[in-house]
């Protein structure tokens, strides 16, 4: 589904309603709307818990009354500014009303649609759920001696690395690997049979969702089916593991988002370099105040493949016959037949991947952010791209990638820390690791962090290095890690707080490059905005999503 269509100022309710639907009640009444508006602003702070799902109903007979009450809000001189869905069922249920007065009906049609727009900004746009109809479950309540039964949702090449890791490590971790699932029908008995034991395979993984047996899942998809299966996930009481990116969209990230402070799940996103020591080392010296105020961090993933990365060996018994190509593409916009290059090489193409943003980069903005010892959302990013070297062109029957070989990226944050970020997959050569600020230096590199002071504060400042830092960058430590806060309720290493602000910082570059402008973006409204101000007005971007363009 589409983003709603940009205003760029709020309207007045009294500016979109016509007039006779505009009728003040006596002002001796207004202590007793104001009464009733305290109820109702109670039941839409709690709207998505179970104690007040009757508020559906209510609603749903008495939007009249809710719509009466926010014009009584108006009448005191108030601007609308609340909970999206209230004042969008009033003007729903009047569409189906005969209008008179001397707004026709096709203009008080228009009318809703502004309406529906302008308080549409929270909840973007709504990707179906798996029993949505139904109240999330909280799943089992899971002890510190309790074993965890997982499941596999995905078990390609990355899927496959996290089903060996946990199966190794099963007894260590006391878990029971229980299910797997995939479209292509192959990967579904190779797994069920390394795994072994009782463990089941499915082609569909809503049923393996249904299983009340099972606690957690570990998601390594396409991109562009995390965001399905993490919300399924989350209704059905699971905990969630899913690879990065977290999701494809930026929009995706904040349904996720919402779903999980919603629910009891512990998320966690696969970016290992979270579960590095060295990353919460840096964190503790820099909230210790050693380099003084942050001013700026650069780091880099960089490859050089000179066949071209993600040129993926293609197994010639994957076809349309045994492979559900259809549920596959899930929400891309642009249906083609089976395609074994787009079913392997899947990073290479838009409507997938983000290519080097979606892949490499979460590797590097995850720790980084991590180790500024308070994420932030970004306040502006900036990001340009090239594609000259062409190194698919020696891979024999590849056609060239959509997306980019080498991409740098700038964001700003407000605390005023600006963070240089480049990936590449035609040069190998990176940049230092470092975070500086304005008394001291930290240098990354292996299992150590080095203080250097600035020259300035050489008399304030010690320097000092720290070596030996354990554990390292490992998936095997980051999904324990995950385990482990299944059990005793702390938030993971790559939490969705983190995950969100750092899906934000990926979507605004893509965005930023695919489209040549500047990303300002306002976390309190969700909005992205771009211009100055001065030379032309703020304009707000419609975010990138599904159908944007022939490939998506």
């Amino acid at each position: 589904m589409p983003w709603p269509p940009i205003q760029k100022e709020t309207p007045t309710i009294s500016s979109l309603i016509p007039p006779d639907l505009y009728h003040p009640p006596p002002l001796t009444h207004y202590w007793v709307y104001l009464l009733s508006l305290v109820f109702v602003s109670l039941l839409i702070k709690h709207w998505d818990t179970p104690a007040f799902s009757f508020t559906h109903l209510f609603l749903h007979h008495h939007a009249r009354i809710v719509g009466r009450l926010w014009l009584t809000v108006h009448a005191f001189g108030l601007r609308f500014a609340s909970h999206p869905f209230n004042l969008n069922r009033f003007m729903q249920e009047k569409q189906s009303q005969a209008v008179s007065g001397p707004n026709s009906r096709r203009d008080f049609i228009k009318q809703t649609a502004t309406v529906a727009a302008t308080v549409a900004t929270v909840n973007m746009f709504k990707t179906p759920v798996y029993g949505q109809n139904k109240a999330p479950s909280t799943g089992r309540v899971i002890g510190a001696n309790d074993r965890i039964t997982v499941g596999f949702i995905g078990v390609g090449g990355q899927g496959m690395a996290h089903v060996r890791s946990q199966k190794n490590d099963a007894a260590a971790n006391n878990v029971e690997l229980v299910a797997t699932c995939d479209v292509w029908k192959n990967r579904v008995a190779s797994s069920k049979a390394y795994i072994g034991g009782k463990c089941e395979g499915y082609d569909d993984y809503r049923k393996l969702l249904e299983r009340k047996d099972i606690d957690a899942v570990t998601i390594a998809t396409v991109d562009h089916w995390h965001t399905k299966c993490s919300l399924d996930a989350i209704q059905t009481g699971k905990h969630v593991y899913v690879e990065k990116p977290m999701t494809r969209y930026l929009g995706e990230a904040f349904q996720i988002h919402d779903a999980v402070k919603n629910s009891k799940t512990v998320f966690q996103v696969g970016s290992q370099g979270c579960s590095d020591a060295k990353w919460h080392k840096a964190a503790e010296m820099i909230k210790a105040g050693k380099i003084g105020q942050m001013v700026m961090a650069q780091g880099s993933y960089p490859r050089n493949n000179p066949k071209g990365e993600w040129n993926y060996n293609i197994d010639p018994q994957a076809k349309a016959e045994n492979l559900d190509w259809k549920n596959w593409l899930g929400p891309v916009s642009k249906k083609i037949p089976f395609n074994a290059d787009h079913y392997f090489r899947w990073r290479k193409y838009y409507p997938y991947c983000g290519g080097l943003l979606g892949d490499l980069f979460p590797h590097r903005l995850h720790p980084y952010m991590l180790a500024s010892g308070n994420p932030e959302y970004p306040t502006r990013v900036v990001s340009i791209a090239t594609k000259r070297v062409h190194s698919d062109k020696n891979t024999p029957g590849t056609p060239e990638r959509d997306v980019p070989e080498h991409v740098e990226l700038l964001a700003e944050f407000p605390s005023g820390l600006t963070l240089v970020m480049i990936s590449s997959t035609v040069c190998e050569s990176g940049l230092i690791e470092q975070i500086n600020g304005h008394k001291g230096t930290l240098y990354m590199s292996g299992n150590r962090v080095e203080l250097k002071p600035e020259r300035q504060f050489a008399e304030e400042v010690e320097p000092e290095t720290i070596s030996g830092i354990k554990p390292g960058e490992d998936v095997a430590v980051h999904e324990k890690n995950w385990f482990d806060c299944i059990r005793d309720g702390k938030a993971p290493n790559a939490n969705i707080d983190l995950a969100t602000k750092v899906q934000t910082v990926i979507s605004l570059g893509e965005m930023s490059e695919r489209l040549g402008v500047a990303c300002k973006f306002d976390p309190k409204t969700r909005k992205i905005t771009t211009g100055d101000g001065k030379v032309m007005p703020v304009t707000e971007l419609k975010p990138i999503t599904y159908g944007w363009t022939d490939l998506s």
